[in-house]
């Protein structure tokens, strides 16, 4: 076959196969250029979960009637008009495609009233002019019986309920976008989404908690954070809220809902030593920069995105995140948002004064390793404690108050303001230890041991140069890494503390970490690994009874070291039950 110029319905149709693959991604589609038209609501209706019929209207600007056929043209659009602004974009859409793309694989119907126009015009799909029509100012957008012209394709859609539930997911993901706009969801003429506009913080709370659910926002952390010209804030739910599955998990760079791995490496990476394996941590989050500083004409779907200063972006997020989880504990005042400059000005974490009822000695490196530091935690002064409890009653009730008694050899039980505190005591004492010893180990440096014999380990010729040029970069984690060779690399000493480790495995994947986000934590994570071994194994145990003093020195540890709300495995240290939760207990003022 010679070569030639595709018809114009081919091309719509082949660009419709990117554009749109199901019912929610004509939603998607429509609804963003809802919100690029600066419309206040948008309303939604779909029939047979969008197969039969959908339907968006909204009150932006409308569209001028001389425009409307264009509209429907391929590579028409009004939102980019240079290459200057396709490298700074700030609009849901700009690439001209999605209506003609839709129109070529169903029935289609524009209705635009443009704002100081006296009348309102229609353009059916295949029509060759608009004519007249009623309709406010804005625009509706009308699609039936998507896929009837392509049987094969429409084969591949769900079932009702599937295909709605992805619109339902969709709606929810561009609702948490846009606070300040109004939407409304209707399936087979039930409304489902009522969602006024919400300009302020507890009117945004509650439309995170009619779409995530209350328990979301009840262990989420509010954060506030920018620097360098970005800007987070959102909702980071604990670690004790984490799911089985990524499913709650909503990230926007500059409104625009993204899925992207540098990201969440970012995210796993202040989670790292708070949650159990397997599990993912769930928030809604939202970065703003300079939309010059994002790439977002990566994919037709404008799902991903390509940061200019990616490592940038990677250390802010994780920076930011890890600061925030580390001061969710019981001495920072609930709700407190990490604000603009306090991560630089904040001064360093402070190891916990010593509470553990005998001496524990702790080796960081055995099985014949040459360096050992240890630590002496012993029971603290009964006299020390007992004059800084008096001195704390006098000035102000600590967040976790004062004990009272101890459960079963297991649980600490303390009064505070608000009532009643439970606290698991080895999971308190496991996460204070593991943070003491990653203080101490950061203070005396990452050293090396040799390796008897040197591991060599074949590698691709880009990660060998990489190697090389890296080097300053493995010698600070403690790793002496040589090039012996093209594709060669040679492993020749090891951090003290993971003797034993698999050398060629974790060089392995510090290099892939190097290559795709241009740094890696790997052996930050191996020894941390180690150091929660030991934090386990030195903490109080079950059944060990301790005395008022030392539970109070407990609780104030507590209250002092970051990350203390929640064990090495993400699991919760303390609970509190207001005195309402303990009237409601035993039926009190009923």
């Amino acid at each position: 076959m010679r070569i030639q110029i595709l018809p114009s319905v081919l091309v719509n149709q082949i660009a419709a196969g990117e554009v749109v693959e199901r019912p929610a991604s004509v939603i998607k589609e429509l609804v963003e250029n809802s919100l690029d038209a600066g419309a206040k609501r948008i309303d939604i209706e779909i029939e047979q979960g969008g197969i039969k019929l959908m339907r968006v209207r909204d009150d932006g600007r409308g569209i001028h009637h001389d425009d409307l056929l264009l509209a429907l043209s391929r590579h028409a659009t009004s939102k980019v008009a240079s290459l200057e602004e396709l490298e700074r974009i700030s609009s849901m859409g700009f690439r001209g495609e999605a209506l003609p793309s839709i129109g070529s694989v169903s029935r289609m119907m524009l209705t635009s009233h443009e704002q100081g126009a006296d009348h309102a015009y229609q353009l059916t799909s295949g029509a060759d002019k608009p004519a007249l029509a009623a309709h406010p100012v804005g625009s509706t957008l009308e699609v039936r019986d998507l896929f009837y012209n392509t049987p094969a394709r429409r084969k591949f859609l769900k079932t009702e309920k599937t295909e709605f539930n992805h619109i339902d997911t969709l709606v929810k993901r561009l609702a948490l976008a846009r606070f300040d706009v109004g939407f409304s969801l209707r399936h087979n003429r039930r409304e489902i989404l009522p969602l006024p506009p919400a300009t302020v913080r507890p009117e945004q709370e509650r439309r995170v908690t009619e779409l995530l659910g209350k328990a979301f926002l009840e262990q989420a952390i509010y954060l506030e954070h920018q620097a360098a010209g970005l800007r987070l804030y959102g909702w980071v739910a604990r670690p004790a809220f984490s799911r089985s599955q990524a499913d709650m998990q909503y990230f926007y760079v500059n409104g625009r809902v993204i899925r992207d791995k540098l990201v969440t490496h970012a995210v796993r990476q202040a989670f790292q030593d708070v949650l159990y394996h397997g599990r993912h941590p769930a928030y809604v989050l939202y970065l703003e920069l300079d939309p010059v500083m994002v790439d977002v004409n990566v994919h037709p779907t404008k799902h991903e995105v390509r940061f200019r200063e990616g490592r940038l972006v990677h250390d802010f997020l994780f920076r930011t995140l890890h600061q925030s989880l580390a001061d969710d504990r019981p001495g920072v005042a609930p709700d407190a948002p990490v604000q603009a400059g306090q991560m630089e000005t904040a001064p360093p974490a402070q190891p916990p004064s010593s509470f553990v009822p005998q001496t524990v000695p702790l080796k960081l490196a055995e099985r014949g390793a040459h360096y050992q530091a240890g630590f002496e935690m012993q029971r603290p002064d009964r006299g020390t404690v007992a004059a800084a409890t008096a001195e704390v009653v006098q000035d102000e009730m600590p967040r976790l108050g004062f004990a009272l008694a101890q459960l079963q050899g297991t649980y600490l039980l303390a009064e505070n303001r608000e009532g009643l505190v439970l606290v698991d005591m080895h999971a308190a004492h496991e996460r204070i230890t593991y943070e003491r010893l990653k203080l101490a180990w950061g203070e005396s440096n990452i050293r090396s041991q040799p390796l008897l014999v040197p591991v060599t380990v074949a590698v691709s010729r880009r990660e060998a140069d990489l190697a090389e040029e890296q080097r300053m970069i493995f010698e600070s984690l403690g790793l002496e890494v040589d090039r012996m060779g093209s594709e060669t690399l040679a492993v020749r000493a090891i951090p003290i503390v993971l003797h034993g480790v698999d050398a060629e495995k974790l060089l392995r994947d510090i290099l892939a970490d190097l290559v795709v986000y241009g740094s890696s934590e790997r052996i930050r994570h191996e020894i941390n690994a180690v150091l929660g071994t030991m934090a386990c194994h030195g903490s109080v145990r079950a059944n060990r009874r301790l005395t008022i003093d030392e539970m109070n020195a407990l609780l104030r540890d507590m209250e002092r070291t970051e990350r203390s709300g929640q064990c090495n495995h993400g699991r919760p240290t303390w609970i509190q039950l207001g005195m309402n939760e303990l009237d409601r207990l035993f039926k009190r003022g009923q």
